[in-house]
């Protein structure tokens, strides 16, 4: 039996809660991360091979080396936009860890994450350690898989010349198929999937863009996939009383959520077969159009930096770049202008290449050696996995203990840590005010030290003036005795010079 461990935030057959999602951060701030883990997971879910997920954050003590060493064949890590500064910080520790393994780590997918012109030169600050996870990772592996060619040159740049452009791992759900794109009629009735990232606000008028849609399709619905946007709809906040508004849909007080127009996919099964409901989805994030394209439905992603672009590029994925699209932009026009042939033509030959990396790094695919993945869809059928949340209108939802004991928590944290905030202050006041003591008694003993060195110096003054005029009195002697001579001898050099 092999035993390959999966950095993901959750086994695809662990079935959480809402809360559980919340509580722990099983997405990683982003229900994206779920559905190339997943596909990753199935991908490599074999009759003789066991998968485990790792979860989310890296623990990179020697403690948990030695474990991975022991207890795995493989570390397998599925990334995304990892080169970017927000995983500065992490991309150290899994560094940390890596460098710590004897076995062997496959990275798939990692990509470097630059403004849409490729211009990485803002990743400068993060390049060695961008250098320390790429030698790392092919110490203990044949090469690293990216996502596009931006990461590819980015690599080869640094000096890394064994890097293969993969993809996605969320494109290969299916394998070497891909499902058949629905064809569309879009009308004022068809229903409409959004999805936005608040980091495009800055490249395109993207809340323009959704508030257009949303004023002439009825039924379109917000699919969110941030963390934050999971608080909001558990907690809601008092936006709608307070009127603080927002055009980008983030308060209570934005229309979409006054009228429970918003979801929040918490697994990537439901997220796809809700997906499979609606005639057609477009927005800025990758994972929310891909899970969309998933289910059958046209899908056209909004490009507004490298990460999604790289993957549009390599995937043949239908586009447009936000920067200069007009707000008035209508969802059938973008569908009308989209082709799909190229993607679904060129799948097959993009599989046969993520294979291939696959075999380079001594790792089989349930596709080509395994049930092509029946025995892992069979397991998640028969689980009950949750729906996407909806907003939260104030009712008793089966979370109100969860809400209640949250709240509580909260409270209990904030009174101890202002406790040990006192505990501290208090501690510090204590040893400022002996600080404050001994400086208050070295002033004193040096305020002494300067009355006896004063004293001294006025005793010193007094002497010298004594001294001094002891040397004036004798001048005076000596010119007395000393004078009549000098003017004898004056006057008679001067006769001498006269004669």
């Amino acid at each position: 039996m092999k035993h390959i461990l999966v950095r993901s935030g959750k086994s695809p057959f662990h079935v959480a809660s809402p809360t559980e999602f919340l509580q722990q951060d099983l997405i990683g701030t982003n229900t994206g991360n779920l559905l190339f883990s997943d596909s990753a997971h199935k991908m490599l879910s074999l009759p003789d091979t066991e998968v485990t997920s790792n979860g989310i954050r890296t623990d990179p003590s020697a403690r948990r080396a030695a474990e991975i060493n022991e207890q795995y064949d493989v570390f397998v890590v599925p990334l995304a936009n990892a080169f970017r500064p927000g995983f500065h910080t992490s991309l150290d520790r899994l560094s940390t860890l890596i460098e710590q393994l004897t076995i062997p780590v496959v990275v798939f997918g990692v990509g470097a994450q630059a403004p849409d012109d490729y211009d990485t030169e803002w990743l400068g600050p993060m390049e060695a350690s961008v250098k320390r996870f790429a030698a790392a990772v092919l110490e203990r592996s044949a090469s690293i898989g990216v996502r596009g060619e931006l990461t590819a040159r980015y690599l080869n740049d640094l000096g890394f010349q064994d890097v293969d452009i993969i993809g996605c791992p969320s494109m290969f759900l299916y394998g070497a198929t891909f499902p058949d794109i629905r064809a569309a009629d879009l009308t004022a009735d068809s229903r409409i999937a959004v999805n936005l990232s608040p980091d495009a606000i800055p490249v395109g008028d993207i809340s323009g863009i959704a508030r257009h849609a949303w004023e002439r399709y009825p039924h379109l619905t917000y699919y969110a996939q941030h963390t934050d946007d999971a608080e909001l709809l558990l907690w809601g906040d008092t936006t709608p009383e307070s009127g603080v508004e927002d055009p980008f849909p983030r308060h209570l007080s934005h229309p979409l959520l006054r009228e429970n127009k918003v979801r929040m996919p918490l697994d990537p099964a439901t997220w796809i077969e809700e997906l499979r409901g609606y005639d057609f989805a477009y927005g800025t994030r990758i994972h929310g159009n891909v899970a969309a394209l998933l289910a059958g439905t046209p899908s056209v992603v909004l490009t507004h930096d490298s990460r999604t672009l790289e993957l549009c590029r390599y995937f043949d994925i239908p586009h447009r770049q936000l920067a200069g699209l007009p707000a008035e932009t209508d969802p059938r026009a973008l569908y009308e202008d989209a082709d799909f042939s190229a993607m679904l033509k060129g799948h097959g030959e993009r599989f046969d290449r993520i294979v291939a990396f696959l075999d380079r790094n001594g790792l089989q695919n349930t596709y080509t050696h395994g049930d092509g993945g029946a025995a892992f869809d069979a397991r998640m059928a028969e689980l009950e996995l949750p729906a996407s949340m909806p907003v939260w209108d104030g009712s008793d939802d089966g979370q109100m203990r969860y809400r209640l004991s949250r709240l509580r928590e909260q409270i209990t944290t904030a009174g101890q840590r202002t406790r040990e905030q006192a505990r501290k202050q208090a501690q510090e006041n204590k040893a400022l005010r002996a600080q404050l003591a001994t400086a208050e008694k070295r002033a004193d003993e040096t305020e002494r030290k300067l009355d006896t060195l004063a004293r001294e110096l006025a005793a010193t003054r007094k002497a010298l003036s004594t001294v001094e005029r002891r040397v004036t009195g004798i001048d005076k002697r000596l010119l007395v005795r000393l004078g009549p001579a000098l003017r004898r001898r004056t006057r008679k050099l001067s006769s001498g010079a006269k004669n």
